[in-house]
């Protein structure tokens, strides 16, 4: 993969994972629904929002930083395939999360293949 489209895919993962805690601190409303309700209420929600924020920032910095990204995008996957899988009756919504987890799955891959030296 070439070091452009690389970088073009760590900025759209990374600005997935941006926009939503910066959102939360203007409208948390919009954002509390999309966690499972297994999680809703074990803490108040604005500290279960605004940790998993940070969570996301992390992913995202750590994306747009470049460096060991097997981390960072493998965790980007999981997440969001647990965000649709979580909110199927938000499809609607979500459907989005898909082609991103499937970026960020390529940025896992080509980081792994590279560690690995083998071909995919």
């Amino acid at each position: 993969m070439s070091s452009k489209i690389n970088l073009l895919l760590r900025i759209g993962v990374a600005f997935a994972f941006l926009y939503p805690p910066i959102s939360a601190f203007v409208n948390p409303f919009a954002w509390i629904g999309f966690f499972p309700p297994f999680l809703v209420g074990i803490v108040p929600d604005q500290v279960l929002l605004h940790s998993f924020g940070v969570v996301e920032i992390i992913i995202g910095l750590w994306l747009l930083w470049g460096k060991n990204i097997l981390i960072p995008s493998a965790s980007a996957t999981g997440l969001l395939i647990g965000i649709v899988l979580f909110n199927l009756p938000q499809f609607d919504v979500v459907f989005r999360d898909l082609s991103i987890a499937l970026m960020s799955w390529a940025l896992t891959l080509e980081e792994w293949r590279k560690k690995k030296g083998v071909s995919i």
